[in-house]
């Protein structure tokens, strides 16, 4: 229903004496290529930074990092998939050699034993939470979940451990420490496959029962139940998702997953796996086609010179082999005088960022701002210029979903209004910076991509026509790859890197109590930007809340119903209190899709220092009554 909204943006507009003015196409593209020209002349190219979108195309995201990279001349390219699974990027990176969901969808029927932890998938991800449910509720899975709420899927688990937010590295650690004591590994995996399995047995010596009772306050024999189960079972698989990665210490999370599937041999088999389930449309395949600082597409490194020439020769223009700013060294960037220009393709930072205050300060700043998007969000709301895009419905295209799968799209409906698909837009601004873009199709820049990117090299527009195919796939016969690291990893040896408990960057005091926590909900998406624009799911959730405890509600005096106000170190909000036992005492939940009560004014901007994700799963907060 979005689709047609009201709302949708219809025709390109310049902000002139502080309000927007509806101009032509040519005005609008002329204005940005002038304006972006006299930056990078006045500065440098990396004064400029470019945001692509989980939610575009895979042949749009590949244009807009080309155009950071060839056009403007730099790699200040990141989106959305930094706030949510660069963790994972960089932990199974150095695990596995490559860094995505291991198994398919469908291999949930092949599992005997399912763990999920950091995932309300039910809500998150409901497809796949649905089917998970479905074996648990069989009979057909043993279920495990690690949650310190009482997910839906908790009501149906066979193990629910409830860890204290922040403790995933000593719960996981302690499975680790019974899977060892109860010669429930598979030694002959560790011993062909993997590395630096004795360095994890030291690591993991003290991490008893008795200990990760003390730090995590899960209790020690359900600790050792729930470790058997995985243990013992033929096809154990894990899922998660943001309560795992969203941490700064989300890349030792990774880490431990990944060391608890390779000592138990449960990788490279259908039913068997490593799954990080991706929030968005599209985060698989942005990454995929390089909208990240460091890679070019196919996690190809900007680093290494000899990719470097090949993209050179391939885009004729040198390349600079610095790594970019992530998505929030761009927004600090700004604030210490770096970065003076921003243009940001389907992301609306001023509802997703933490600690939006710091945000909207650092945009204020800056000398140009771009936002090319399908509504006026509150990110395009502070820009100086706003481009109509097209929806998926109106455009073609491919898109990788959670599970490598790339499918074809074909457009619905023409484009709402003057509205034009991204690749269009971005390719007539780079052709007027003098940077000639000058694709026909989707298809032909979805040629280029294959050629460049050996992981989507055997994939065709003209193959996807006739049905999906997971990636890597190899040549034009190959069938696609269902199932990940069979016989081998990319690395080689599958490097098992020990990893110990530390503690979240803001825990609870006298002045903030509590544990503030962050996530999805399921009528909405994301931002809300769409979501929000539809009367049904705006009649299932209208509006904000805070779950909170009865006990915490109790002392605090609050009731069911009654407005509250949230305070952190970093902002405050108002909302409604819902009191429910699910959430557990000593933390608050708040969904993150309402810009009214924008829960992101709260959150911790505290950086995991591998992966550069923010800290989002946990801070210390305060309630008040209103």
């Amino acid at each position: 229903r979005f689709i047609n909204h009201p709302d949708r943006l219809t025709d390109p507009m310049i902000k002139k004496d502080g309000k927007f003015a509806k101009v032509s196409w040519d005005e609008a593209t002329d204005y940005i290529a002038k304006r972006l020209k006299e930056i990078k002349e006045k500065n440098t190219a990396d004064s400029i930074g470019v945001l692509a979108s989980a939610k575009i195309t895979n042949e749009e995201n590949y244009i807009i990092q080309k155009f950071a990279r060839a056009t403007i001349g730099t790699n200040n390219v990141d989106h959305c998939a930094r706030l949510c699974h660069s963790s994972t990027v960089s932990g199974l990176a150095q695990s596995f050699g490559t860094a995505a969901m291991t198994n398919s969808i469908s291999d949930i029927d092949d599992a005997d034993c399912i763990l999920v932890i950091g995932s309300n998938t039910t809500e998150a991800h409901p497809v796949i939470g649905f089917k998970i449910r479905q074996a648990a509720r069989t009979g057909r899975a043993n279920l495990i979940v690690i949650d310190p709420r009482k997910i839906k899927l908790a009501e149906v688990a066979n193990h629910w451990l409830s860890q204290k937010p922040g403790t995933d590295v000593a719960a996981v650690n302690g499975l680790i420490h019974v899977l060892i004591k109860e010669g429930l590994v598979d030694e002959q995996f560790i011993k062909e496959r993997t590395e630096g399995y004795e360095e994890l047995k030291k690591a993991v010596e003290d991490m008893t029962p008795a200990k990760v009772e003390e730090i995590t306050g899960i209790p020690a024999d359900d600790l050792v139940a729930a470790a058997k189960a995985f243990g013992k079972a033929k096809n154990a698989s894990v899922f998660y998702s943001m309560g795992i990665t969203q941490h700064s210490h989300g890349t030792d999370n990774v880490l431990s997953l990944a060391n608890l599937v390779m000592i138990t041999g449960n990788i490279g088999r259908p039913g068997a796996g490593l799954n990080p389930l991706r929030g968005q449309n599209n985060v698989q395949g942005a990454c995929d086609m390089g909208c990240l600082n460091t890679v070019y597409p196919g996690y190809q490194q900007v680093s290494d010179d000899n990719v470097k020439k090949k993209f050179e020769a391939a885009w004729d223009t040198e390349l600079s082999p610095n790594p970019g700013l992530t998505v929030t060294e761009l927004t600090d960037g700004v604030l210490e005088g770096k970065i003076k220009a921003m243009y940001i393709v389907g992301e609306n930072p001023m509802v997703s960022d933490p600690d939006i205050g710091h945000v909207k300060k650092a945009f204020s700043k800056l000398d140009f701002l771009v936002v090319q998007d399908i509504f006026l969000t509150e990110t395009a709301q502070l820009a100086d210029v706003v481009l109509p895009s097209a929806s998926f419905a109106e455009k073609e295209g491919t898109f990788t979903n959670t599970e490598r799968r790339v499918q074809l799209s074909k457009p619905a409906i023409k484009p709402i209004g003057k509205s034009r698909p991204d690749w269009q837009i971005i390719s007539e601004v780079s052709t007027k910076m003098g940077y000639p873009m000058n694709y026909n199709s989707a298809e032909e820049i979805f040629e280029e991509v294959r050629q460049l990117t050996p992981i989507y090299c055997g994939i065709t527009h003209e193959r996807l026509k006739k049905g999906s195919l997971q990636f890597p796939c190899l040549d034009t016969d190959h069938p696609g790859t269902p199932v990940l690291h069979v016989g081998k990893f990319p690395r080689g040896k599958g490097l098992i890197k020990p990893t110990q408990y530390i503690a979240s960057k803001e825990l609870p005091d006298e002045q903030y109590p509590l544990i503030l926590s962050t996530g999805r909900t399921l009528p909405h998406f994301h931002t809300g930007t769409m979501t929000r624009k539809v009367d049904g799911l705006n009649e299932l959730s209208p509006g904000g809340y805070a779950e909170i405890n009865p006990e915490d509600a109790s002392k605090l005096k609050i009731i069911d119903g009654q407005r509250i106000k949230l305070v952190t170190r970093r902002g405050e909000i108002t909302t409604m209190a819902k009191v429910v036992s699910y959430c557990p005492a000593g933390a608050i939940f708040v969904p993150f899709h309402f810009a009214e009560a924008a829960a992101n004014k709260l959150t911790n901007t505290a950086l995991d220092p591998v992966s550069k994700i923010p800290e989002y799963k946990v801070c210390a907060v305060r309630v008040e009554k209103v």
